[in-house]
């Protein structure tokens, strides 16, 4: 039987949603090695809407986190309050802003962040279950929220960010763009992705170990 994977969006454009970068080099390789996919978003309104080619917040413009997603998923994508970890043998969560936006609002609230109820439940549903869960870029931001004190992760070498987030009781692992950090204990695997990379081929060899990572932690 095929491995199945849940791949957690934000939206579609790293500075208001997903990376879409991230996004697609994740699910080619999951492509690659046999994984059935199923993406998945919150049905929730953006936190706002940013013009990519200025970096404006255009305040005029409201979109939706499901249906941004879904362009990147063409359209193959549900919303996220019907995931159920009895469905899947692991979760990737790509970054990109959305991700400290829509998923969380750490951009707003640092290390006092809250998330998204639907997230946290599936993750935390997963997580009990023994099944690994993946993160990258900034991402990994909820992991002290979504595993408690002690979870070990990486965002790359941004000491600022990572201190914000070690106030939530995780630990912080410095980590290149080309590794992945590995928490055993909670079988969860992060990399700094676009945190760190400056080109598609910096980004992907990290998310490639990170998608293996996930992948050979599934229980036969």
């Amino acid at each position: 039987m095929k491995k199945k994977v849940a791949v957690v969006l934000s939206g579609c454009g790293v500075y208001d949603g997903s990376e879409i970068y991230e996004v697609v080099i994740t699910l080619l390789y999951l492509d690659k090695i046999g994984v059935k996919v199923q993406c998945f978003a919150p049905d929730i309104p953006q936190m706002h809407v940013v013009n990519h080619i200025t970096g404006n917040v255009v305040k005029s413009d409201e979109r939706n986190v499901l249906t941004e997603s879904a362009r990147l998923a063409r359209g193959d994508i549900k919303n996220l309050s019907e995931a159920r970890a009895i469905d899947f043998d692991a979760v990737i969560i790509p970054g990109g802003f959305g991700a400290a936006k829509n998923l969380s609002d750490f951009a707003i609230k640092g290390s006092d962040l809250s998330i998204n109820k639907d997230l946290k439940c599936f993750v935390q549903q997963m997580h009990k279950a023994k099944k690994p869960i993946g993160a990258m870029c900034i991402a990994p931001a909820m992991v002290g929220v979504l595993f408690g004190k002690g979870v070990i992760f990486t965002i790359g070498d941004d000491k600022p960010t990572a201190k914000s987030i070690e106030k939530t009781g995780a630990i912080h692992q410095k980590c290149s763009v080309n590794e992945i950090c590995v928490d055993e204990d909670n079988l969860l695997i992060t990399t700094p992705a676009y945190m760190l990379a400056s080109s598609m081929s910096e980004a992907a060899t990290g998310i490639e170990k990170l998608v293996l990572a996930v992948c050979e932690r599934i229980k036969s």
